[in-house]
């Protein structure tokens, strides 16, 4: 099964400093929804790890969320994209759960959800916390310079990738898709040319 992890607010859609509250609140980043569509359609699964403290803070509730998540699709069916599920954390950080990023429990449930390792899985978010909840389980980590990375200095971009070996940095959702796919063209016509040359070798 061929797995995309994404965060939320900042990589998918615009990020606000007093929480997305309801449908109308939600703004897709350009060119995310059409990404993610991308992704869908060179076979990709896609879903999403997201905090949402706001919930245990009162700001909204499960009515709102579900209401954002119904526009978020609504939104990609248009586009011809869809994400499989959202797996969100409601908590805030002092009820000490261990769903809260940078935390890995929303990978594990993803991970017994679908029923596969999350090994060199790719995880896309805009922060420090959403790779390093991702690395915890073995996942590839991808940082979009949107959101909150947007915001950031290069330097500051460069601490992030020290403290998460391996992490690859993209423009945004659409450059990530965009590399995604073509290191997975790379990678089967490189297999191709080995296949072709086994079986040259046995004539």
């Amino acid at each position: 099964m061929k797995l995309v992890i994404l965060d939320r607010d900042g990589t998918i859609n615009e990020d606000r400093e007093d929480f997305i509250k309801s449908a109308d609140e939600w703004v897709p980043l350009p060119g995310a929804l059409e990404a993610i569509s991308r992704l869908n359609h060179a076979g990709w699964h896609t879903v999403i790890a997201t905090n949402q403290s706001g919930l245990a803070r009162g700001f909204f509730d499960m009515a709102a969320l579900n209401a954002i998540h119904l526009a978020m699709n609504q939104a990609l069916a248009q586009v011809g994209g869809r994400i499989d599920a959202v797996f969100f954390c409601p908590h805030n950080a002092s009820q000490g759960c261990q769903c809260r990023k940078p935390l890995p429990g929303l990978f594990q449930l993803i991970s017994e959800r679908y029923g596969v390792q999350m090994k060199d899985v790719p995880v896309v978010g805009d922060s420090l916390r959403d790779l390093q909840a991702g690395a915890a389980v073995g996942c590839a980590p991808h940082l979009v310079r949107t959101g909150k990375a947007g915001r950031l200095s290069d330097a500051e971009i460069a601490e992030i990738v020290s403290q998460v070996p391996g992490t690859r940095v993209h423009a945004d959702l659409a450059a990530f898709a965009a590399h995604l796919i073509q290191s997975e063209r790379a990678a089967r016509g490189s297999l191709a040319e080995a296949t072709d040359s086994s079986f040259g070798g046995l004539t």
